[in-house]
């Protein structure tokens, strides 16, 4: 997330990526297999194997499904999603979603209904990789504000 901003901002009810215009779609009745990179927001309906790198937000419609690694700054989830994903700002399961897999991502927002079936890995940006490898170590969290 840019700037530290808390998911819990007065006045911040949609996603990033809501507000943004569609700059790629791929509807119900498509298939595409191999390697994808795209800037912007990426909305799939339909299906798709392979890799996604490097790239803007996807937003993964009630029809669609997608096998295979992907990496993006935003996931939103409405389909199905079965493999590796790196997200770096943050993934939504929503309630039609369905995610199966390895997760990377510093957010994880899941809707009554979504399915999370696998292992997910939450880090902050500034959390260093030395840290989250040393055995034993606990992080100390304030319990109320």
């Amino acid at each position: 997330m840019t700037g530290g901003k808390s998911m819990f901002a007065k006045g911040d009810s949609k996603p990033s990526s809501a507000s943004e215009e569609i700059s790629a779609f791929l509807g119900k009745e498509t298939v595409f297999e191999g390697k994808m990179t795209f800037q912007g927001v990426f909305r799939l309906d339909g299906k798709f194997q392979g890799e996604i790198f490097e790239s803007g937000n996807l937003v993964v419609g009630e029809s669609a499904v997608v096998k295979g690694k992907v990496g993006v700054q935003t996931m939103v989830i409405h389909g199905a999603v079965e493999g590796e994903v790196h997200a770096g700002a943050r993934v939504e399961i929503h309630a039609t979603g369905k995610f199966s897999g390895n997760l990377f991502t510093p957010v994880l927002l899941i809707q009554e209904g979504g399915i999370f079936e696998g292992h997910c890995k939450m880090k902050q940006p500034s959390d260093k990789e030395e840290d989250l490898q040393t055995p034993g170590r606990e992080k100390t969290l304030p319990l109320s504000p």
